[in-house]
């Protein structure tokens, strides 16, 4: 847990996302939140003793198939661009379809790298579908 609390934090606070996750028991809720779920599936990727990747999610059960929702992923940032994001998710991928899963679904923001990266991999944009918030 705080192995990936690090690499999150290390990730997200930067440019791009330039997240605030300085209040430690909120990141430690949201990672509770993802990973501590009854369908989650939490996966790292780790070279030898070191953690360099990790994709936060869980099994989703929808009337087309079962789906790997992906909330978070992310490589370590001094790893990025050389392929390792590739080979996770393509390994991920693996995993999944021995599981039955038949779709991965994920959201991120069109602004930031990771859009393209998504892309690249053979993600598309669902069409008629709207992603919305409201402040309370």
């Amino acid at each position: 847990m705080e192995n990936i609390k690090k690499l999150f934090k290390s990730v997200f606070m930067n440019d791009p996302w330039n997240d605030d996750w300085s209040d430690s028991e909120q990141l430690n809720n949201y990672i509770l939140d993802l990973a501590g779920n009854r369908n989650s599936l939490s996966i790292g990727l780790y070279d030898g003793d070191e953690l360099v990747g990790v994709s936060l999610g869980s099994i989703m059960h929808w009337c087309s198939g079962t789906e790997y929702y992906i909330y978070e992923f992310f490589i370590i940032r001094e790893r990025q661009d050389n392929g390792l994001g590739t080979l996770f998710l393509t390994e991920i991928e693996k995993y999944v379809q021995k599981m039955n899963v038949n779709h991965i679904f994920l959201q991120t923001e069109r602004e930031v790298p990771a859009y393209k990266f998504y892309q690249k991999l053979g993600f598309v944009e669902l069409e008629g579908h709207a992603s919305l918030v409201k402040n309370v």
